[in-house]
């Protein structure tokens, strides 16, 4: 039998016709002799009914059929009967009633559910992505990339691009990110470098005259993640010759207005609003903002020079500035308790504190002593204060933390308060500075990358002025998310050549790591310029997912890491001595290793040492340790504005925030990123033991643990255990025990 219809297709018009159907097993219901089951593949779910009057065999298999088996039937299409109908389903008014079924394949019990409406935690998730994926949520979304794309290329190909593909294999030409380095066998010592992104070559291909160019590009870059990072992304790269930044914008409006059309139903008005990027940092704080709702930022720095408040005034003689938000109609609505959230949120960012003060009918706070009344006049002026507000300021000495500050506290607040309106709201951004001081390198450093343009009008700054330089620059964003960003290059080889002066890179580094660019320069270069969008970001945004992890096949965790394959792995030594690679050090130094097995020795305690496969569930480790889950020492590095903690609950509980919280008597907690757990234990996330006095921080035990008299865990790496008693590993870590696991 081959499939005559999929599994979301049926209705009334195929009644009383034989049709051939393939998929998985549902969900099962047998309702007095009939066996009712519902049949899903990607397209849909049809009910399929046995009847043993129909097929006493086939009644009889049906029997035996569990959740995720593979079968194939064949059968007629029927009415439901009548108020039986499902209207939730497009099959929803139809059964299929079998006369042949054959099961292609059985399955075990699945470790997750196939079920939108059942949470999942992420790394089981990740570790079973070929069961997760079977879930209409994620296949609707990788449907939804494939219709976006499809839609892109449709766009620029109408528009005259070419499609050209870019070396994935390339030069490493380190300007951002951490490079991604493969080593070259037959060109031992030597490396190459996955792309950051195709500059360069996209550059070069403008020289080539190829005018107009796109790839749905794969980039690549080593940092650290967060929700909306990967070490593999994909973006759409957009060059193009004899243009100006007007006609790029124009451009990527029109895909995106299709884009949002056709796959959304929402007609967008075109063009965008364009901000500059001082007036965007002047109102909202961020070069990305959120443009759904006010609650803009106001520069007071000139009023509360008048004060006597000390706070402020330090910070406006050393150069910084005073900002303030109104925040309409909090003073009630905020208790104490909400503003000291609120102080704790901007300290995140680098902020100091959160001045504030509500305004009744006069101005309320324990910092109103130090402003004059007709200062506090002019204060409820600026901020165009009524009666119910809430004020609040952040002052420092560095503008940028001002911002940062209040730009995401202006978000935070507004979502707390339920205002952000629905729909897009999309800006674009232009004028960046072409050059930021970095304090680190004591040097300039490029705000995009060293190939942007500066205005025309600002090139005789270069050298004088170099921090007053704008540049030739648009970042797209929509409701405060960054879609993508360019600019219009340099193709000049005497005004690049200023450029790399003011960035401190010399002719020889510059000929170094761009030789082939510059010499192509010389060959008469078109004025050219381009854009990047995330293909992620933008069909993250499409689908409503925070998270671009929901839209990728197979999305890396926050460790970079593939559970479910096991990747970055070690390899074979033949291997690396084809590659001309030792990796000696790595493995026989493990610090963390040596320094759990120097304190048991040191303290005459007995343990055993295990070495297996990778693990990265608490399930497998369990597996491969010959435990039970509860005996398994889950060690989680946390971050509050007190510091570091580690916190440790059993393999078959999570932590309950709210009651460390509390056990802490911190006011935030959250689980430290991939970054700040390897710099506060030198360990990757998963493979932390629970020993977190060796790296300097205080740890806590739930009490739960300290039920089982042996415990094991991960001992610096996936792929190495130790087991031994709970009473020797509380001794050893001089650990508070707690109640804090659910």
């Amino acid at each position: 039998m081959r499939r005559t219809h999929n599994c979301g297709e049926l209705n009334e018009k195929n009644v009383d016709k034989k049709v051939v159907l393939n998929g998985w097993v549902h969900s099962s219901r047998d309702h007095g002799g009939l066996i009712f089951i519902d049949l899903r593949d990607r397209y849909g779910l049809t009910q399929i009914v046995f009847d043993p009057n129909v097929t006493k065999e086939g009644h009889s298999l049906a029997e035996k059929l569990r959740r995720e088996d593979v079968v194939e039937v064949k059968g007629i299409v029927k009415l439901r009967g009548k108020g039986l109908e499902n209207p939730n389903l497009s099959t929803g008014k139809i059964e299929v009633f079998v006369d042949e079924v054959e099961v292609l394949s059985k399955s075990e019990t699945p470790p997750i559910e196939i079920d939108d409406r059942i949470e999942v935690n992420e790394d089981i998730k990740l570790k079973y992505r070929y069961l997760d994926l079977r879930k209409p949520s994620l296949q609707k979304n990788l449907a939804v990339r494939h219709r976006a794309i499809k839609i892109v290329r449709d766009v620029l190909d109408n528009e005259n691009f070419l499609e050209i593909e870019t070396p994935i294999l390339a030069k490493s030409t380190p300007e951002g990110a951490r490079d991604y380095l493969v080593p070259s066998r037959i060109h031992p010592g030597k490396f190459y470098a996955l792309p950051q992104s195709p500059q360069l070559f996209k550059q070069l291909l403008m020289v080539a005259g190829m005018d107009r160019y796109f790839q749905i590009a794969k980039c690549f870059r080593d940092e650290d993640l967060r929700a909306d990072r990967q070490p593999e992304f994909t973006q759409v790269d957009v060059e193009m010759s004899f243009i100006d930044r007007d006609d790029i914008i124009d451009v990527i409006e029109r895909m995106i207005a299709r884009l949002w059309d056709e796959i959304l139903g929402v007609k967008l008005k075109i063009p965008f609003k364009r901000i500059r990027y001082e007036e965007a940092m002047d109102k909202y704080g961020l070069d990305r903002p959120d443009l759904r709702f006010g609650l803009e930022l106001k520069d007071i720095t000139k009023v509360v020079e008048k004060s006597d408040f000390k706070v402020f005034l330090d910070n406006v003689k050393a150069g910084g500035i005073v900002k303030a938000l109104n925040l309409k109609g909090c003073g009630e609505k905020f208790s104490r308790k909400d503003i000291d959230e609120l102080i704790s949120f901007v300290q995140i960012y680098g902020a100091k504190g959160l001045a504030w003060m509500k305004y009744t009918d006069k101005l309320e706070s324990n910092i109103v002593k130090f402003f004059k009344e007709d200062v506090q006049k002019e204060i409820i002026k600026e901020l165009d204060a009524e009666e119910g507000d809430l004020l609040v300021f952040v002052s420092d000495k560095k503008r940028s933390i001002v911002n940062d500050a209040l730009g995401h506290l202006r978000v935070n607040v507004a979502k707390k308060l339920g205002i952000i309106k629905d729909g897009f709201e999309f800006v674009w951004i232009v004028d960046f500075p072409l050059l930021a001081y970095d304090e680190d390198e004591q040097r300039y450093v490029s705000v995009h990358h060293p190939f942007t343009s500066p205005l025309k009008e600002d090139i005789r700054l270069l050298e004088k002025a170099p921090e007053k330089v704008r540049s030739d620059a648009y970042d797209i964003v929509v409701n405060g998310i960054e879609l993508g960003g360019g600019s219009i290059r340099i193709h000049q080889p005497e005004l690049q050549q200023r450029v790399f002066k003011a960035l401190g890179i010399s002719d020889l580094e510059a000929q170094e790591k761009f030789g082939f660019l510059l010499d192509a320069f010389k060959y008469g270069a078109p004025p050219h310029g381009g854009i990047a969008l995330g293909v992620d970001r933008m069909i993250a945004i499409l689908t409503g997912n925070e998270s671009i992890r929901d839209v990728i096949a197979f999305p890396k965790n926050k460790a970079a890491e593939s559970l479910m394959d096991g990747a970055p792995s070690e390899v074979d030594e033949n291997q690396l001595r084809e590659l001309h690679v030792k990796v000696d050090f790595f493995r026989k130094k493990n610090v963390v290793f040596d320094k759990i097995i120097d304190a048991l020795n040191k303290e005459k305690i007995d343990y055993e040492v295990m070495e297996h496969k990778a693990v990265y569930t608490s399930k497998e480790a369990a597996e491969v340790r010959g435990t039970e889950l509860r005996q398994g020492c889950k060690a989680l590095i946390c971050k509050t504005e007190k510091g570091f903690v580690q916190a440790v609950v059993p393999g078959d509980k999570e932590i309950n925030f709210d009651k460390l919280k509390k056990i802490l008597d911190v006011k935030d907690i959250e689980l430290a990123n991939a970054g700040d757990v390897k710099k506060v234990s030198g360990c990757n996330i998963g493979s932390v033991p629970p020993l977190g006095n060796l790296f300097s921080i205080k740890v806590y035990f739930d009490k739960k643990v300290s039920e089982n008299e042996i415990v094991a865990f991960n001992a610096g790496s996936h792929m190495r255990s130790i087991k031994m008693k709970f009473t020797d590993l509380k001794q050893l870590t001089n650990a508070v025990i707690e109640d804090f696991s659910q």
